[in-house]
């Protein structure tokens, strides 16, 4: 087979991810991610710009959008002893990619510098409508 063949046969990493979400067991109602490590007392502690830039740097591999951008993270606290919890939702209580998405939110946090505990907690209150979506993200969904 030639080399062009082969590629035509592989799948990316974001159909991977989306076919590999697919057969994942849905997540029940408390669903939570906890990740990382506590920090030393005195440890310099992680800015929420920081945090936010790591959150964009996950999306949703149907859409291709990051779940910061689509309204996806309702509330980031950021604790005195650098330990972060997020409240997320997504899109749909049938969503194929709520049992990773929460994870991968989890994962991007807690490999910054001058975090210690990651919390990610699937919520479904409110509910996720298109006005979560922020300025960036309307305008690639008015593209398709």
């Amino acid at each position: 087979m030639s080399d062009e063949q082969d590629s035509d046969n592989e799948i990316s990493l974001d159909e991977a991810n989306l076919l590999d979400a697919m057969v994942q067991p849905f997540p029940d109602k408390d669903y939570k991610v906890n990740l990382g490590n506590p920090l030393p007392k005195g440890s310099h502690i992680a800015a929420k710009e920081d945090i936010v830039n790591a959150l964009k740097t996950v999306s949703d591999p149907e859409i291709m959008i990051n779940i910061w951008d689509m309204g996806l993270i309702y509330d980031i606290r950021i604790l005195d002893n650098g330990n972060v919890e997020i409240d997320m939702t997504v899109t749909a209580p049938t969503c194929p990619v709520a049992g990773i998405l929460p994870a991968q939110a989890a994962e991007a946090v807690a490999a910054l510098d001058g975090v210690g505990e990651v919390k990610v907690k699937l919520v479904w209150e409110p509910a996720w409508t298109f006005e979560c979506l922020s300025d960036e993200a309307k305008m690639m969904f008015e593209m398709f």
